[in-house]
């Protein structure tokens, strides 16, 4: 059986769309037919080399998207044959198989235990979590990364209690989500940074009561005006340095935290001036929002079905996987907060 698929064959390089071989499945695999995937910066910095050295070239991409149990290999018990699935690289519960190799005019194409850049994909069990009917398919693709990172990097990680002040730097999908985690916390304000005019408008709507264009004012300042002596949190989702140095300062002394998502380019450092951290400030990662599939997919479900967690916001447009570059470049050129790429007629 083959299957057509956007391949990372040289890094700097678009990708290569052609169909590849789908082995046979190992037990604790399941076949999907993938119906959308989003894109995330994250296949930014691999396919662009930003991550340093590849070496499982060539290989294929996607971490998230939404699909249907095609097939299932043996020993698997969490899906099953026609199944709606969430698709995402966080680990839930099932076996934990590492990935697969593909084949492809002669070569090997490989894969990790998930990837979505395909109309058909081998995924490990445990990174797929049950769809309820409610959703479309469409919006679910966004329930694999870039909701739970961003809303989990508030409830999970920062933790904030209602009332407390949060701002978030950088207002893309992640970002976004993050300003609905903090919406949902009951922060305020919720300030929402960021160089884009459009996006900020975005954060508008999913909850943000006040938006700074950092093009045009200094988010500190503006910060300090808003909230005189510093925020309780802040989250930063811009994976740029000198971004999440803003974070940490515009924190208050004894006890601010600032939480850093974003992920930097390869051989980039942050400096920091030590003596924050003896002015109480906290400095917290997050893997991923700090999720548990299976106790917090089906809580932001019930978030989305009910209207208090919106996803359609964010997908202002749809690609097909032809237009798989296209996708990412817009992507990266900040023309869209997230995109999707449906498989359907690609």
């Amino acid at each position: 059986m083959k299957t057509v698929a956007a391949i990372l064959v040289e890094t700097g390089k678009p990708l290569v769309l052609d169909e590849i071989e789908i082995p046979k499945l190992k037990p604790g695999q399941v076949l999907i037919e993938v119906a959308f995937t989003g894109v995330c910066h994250t296949q930014i910095l691999e396919s662009r080399g930003y991550r340093g050295e590849d070496k499982f070239l060539p290989h294929c991409l996607g971490h998230e998207g939404s699909g249907l149990v095609r097939e299932t290999g043996t020993a698997v018990t969490k899906v099953k044959q026609g199944d709606r699935v969430i698709l995402s690289w966080m680990k839930g519960s099932g076996a934990d198989v590492p990935g697969t190799i593909y084949h492809w005019n002669g070569r090997q194409v490989n894969a990790g235990a998930i990837t979505t850049f395909s109309r058909l994909a081998v995924i490990s069990e445990n990174r797929l979590t049950p769809l309820p009917e409610e959703i479309a398919m469409g919006e679910a693709a966004l329930l694999g990364c870039a909701l739970p990172t961003g809303v989990g990097a508030v409830v999970n990680t920062a933790r904030p209690a209602p009332g407390q002040s949060i701002a978030i730097f950088g207002t893309g999908g992640v970002g976004l989500f993050a300003v609905s985690g903090a919406f949902l916390s009951g922060c305020a304000p919720i300030i929402a940074v960021d160089i884009n005019r459009e996006k900020l408008e975005l954060a508008h709507r999913m909850g943000a009561s006040h938006c700074i264009l950092a093009q045009e004012r200094d988010p500190l300042a503006e910060i300090g005006r808003i909230c005189p002596g510093g925020l309780d949190f802040a989250v930063e989702a811009t994976g740029r340095p000198d971004v999440m140095k803003q974070a940490l300062l515009s924190v208050h002394n004894q006890g601010g935290a600032a939480v850093l998502v974003g992920n930097a380019r390869y051989g980039e450092e942050l400096q920091l001036d030590p003596r924050q951290f003896n002015l109480g400030k906290r400095l917290l990662g997050t893997w991923g929002g700090d999720n548990a599939p299976d106790r917090d997919f089906p809580r932001y479900c019930k978030l989305v079905v009910s209207g208090r967690l919106p996803l359609k916001p964010l997908i202002s447009k749809t690609y097909s996987l032809n237009e798989i570059n296209q996708a990412m470049d817009d992507l990266e050129k900040g023309k869209v907060a997230r995109p999707v790429v449906e498989m359907e007629g690609s």
